[in-house]
């Protein structure tokens, strides 16, 4: 597995314990984000750049799904507690 997609998921499960509402929601969003740029550019690619299919390298599409692990546990940040 990739060095970037493991830290994806790292940072997936670390930010799954935060308890601090919308803001740890939108900083969440934007670690996740940052990761996958550094993951998609490290696969060669250009973020953003790519629409699909079968021409797409499966480490970008790595990438992409380590991406929606990272966003969808940022949910979980954002609807803790705000203490």
């Amino acid at each position: 597995m990739n060095a970037v997609v493991r830290s994806f998921i790292v940072l997936a499960l670390l930010t799954s314990t935060a308890r601090s509402g919308p803001l740890a929601y939108g900083i969440c969003q934007t670690g996740c984000n940052t990761v996958w740029v550094a993951c998609v550019t490290a696969a060669g690619g250009v973020a953003g750049v790519s629409t699909g299919g079968a021409a797409v390298p499966a480490s970008i599409l790595a990438c992409n799904a380590a991406q929606g692990v990272c966003m969808a546990a940022c949910v979980a940040a954002g609807l803790s507690p705000t203490l």
